[in-house]
């Protein structure tokens, strides 16, 4: 579950971490009524779930309240990557004198948190890895000492940080830290945080990405879902339980456990192919589930085959096949269907789909050429 901005920098100012003062309007009038109160210029910055909104003109420099409340009019009308914006943040402007990048994420390889610092700051820091990696610097966690003192220091002094700064930047580490552990985050960053022309240190941008796992222990943060900019599909996904990304490419999977979905694309890339999506129905998948993740993939426009890889240990083969018949029942489709069932319940679960005249497949391997195939033939 991703954050905007604003509310990520609420998150961080609760754990010490120095933010611009602002607030978030949803009209000119408003976006006006808060430059006035801040008095002086103010920067409206368009709230949308995507990178990139400086260079798509989603963030403006205002001189007065009422270019501000211009600006509001005219960034609340854009549409940044295809998601329309319908609120802006309005924060006092900074003069700034050095950008910094600060985040924390999970190292899966190192099985614990990292934390990243680059004196680089105010781009993307996966470009400034690509083109400048001795530009980014890392300390890994201890998960059960939490972030010391020395790590922060470290950092400070690896990014060339300015030594009246390092007892700040100290606490805003520490302070980001404690965000990303106490929210059950998978990424909180502050980029830029800067230093002030005033000599203050400012988190000027901020993002936080949290484990959707981890949810049901926050209830006020899972009240931060913004539905209006997740894709529809993902959110009736969620519902049952599904675990669904829509991608790019016009074979639609469905596959139960995340590690063989993972495969299952990778084989589909292999021989040719583009998946639609990643589509996790989960282990002891119901008919019904089923028939819900068929309903969601064939929604998608760009799917010309479907794609199923079942390995049935607690999901029953069986139940797998009437799933895919009742949600055949409900929806109009021409589109062409392979099916690899193994394991639990098997022999039936073929015997079920042989009256759909559905293609069938032996191995992965052999499931993705047959989908290929009949995206061709057809």
């Amino acid at each position: 579950m991703k954050l905007h901005e604003y509310q990520s920098k609420q998150i961080f100012a609760e754990y010490g971490v120095p933010i611009p003062k602002g607030r978030v309007a949803t009209t000119a009038d408003e976006a006006r009524a808060i430059a006035e109160e801040l008095g002086g210029r103010v920067v409206v910055k368009s709230q949308v779930l995507v990178g990139g909104r400086g260079k798509a003109g989603g963030i403006r420099l205002a001189d007065s309240p009422e270019e501000a409340g211009s600006l509001a009019t005219e960034i609340l009308g854009m549409q940044i990557k295809g998601l329309p914006v319908r609120k802006v943040l309005v924060d006092e402007a900074a003069s700034i004198a050095t950008e910094i990048y600060l985040g924390v994420t999970n190292d899966r390889a190192a099985r614990c948190p990292v934390m990243i610092a680059s004196a680089e700051g105010g781009v993307e820091i996966e470009e400034v890895a690509r083109t400048d990696p001795e530009k980014i610097h890392r300390v890994w966690i201890d998960p059960l000492l939490g972030l010391r003192e020395y790590q922060a220091r470290y950092l400070a002094s690896s990014i060339e940080l300015a030594r009246e700064h390092w007892r700040t930047f100290i606490q805003i580490a520490s302070g980001l830290y404690q965000a990303y552990v106490s929210s059950d985050a998978t990424l909180a960053e502050i980029n830029p945080l800067v230093v002030t022309e005033d000599d203050r240190l400012l988190a000027l941008d901020g993002k936080m990405v949290l484990d959707d796992n981890g949810l049901f222990r926050h209830p006020d943060l899972a009240e931060m879902r913004d539905l209006d900019e997740e894709e529809p599909a993902e959110g009736e996904a969620r519902k049952y339980g599904l675990s669904y990304v829509r991608l790019d490419g016009n074979i639609g999977c469905m596959v139960n456990g995340a590690g063989l979905a993972m495969a299952t694309m990778d084989v589909i890339k292999f021989f040719g192919g583009a998946p639609a999506n990643f589509l996790d129905i989960g282990g002891g998948a119901t008919a019904e589930k089923v028939a819900v993740a068929l309903e969601i993939i064939l929604k998608d426009a760009h799917v010309e085959a479907v794609l199923f890889n079942i390995f049935g240990g607690i999901t029953r083969c069986d139940e797998v096949a009437r799933g895919i018949l009742a949600a055949l029942e409900q929806v109009d489709t021409n589109v062409p269907m392979v099916v690899r069932l193994v394991g639990t319940n098997e022999e039936a679960g073929r015997r079920l789909l042989a009256k759909a005249e559905m293609i069938t497949a032996t191995s992965l391997a052999d499931a993705a050429k047959k989908t290929i195939a009949a995206i061709k033939e057809a």
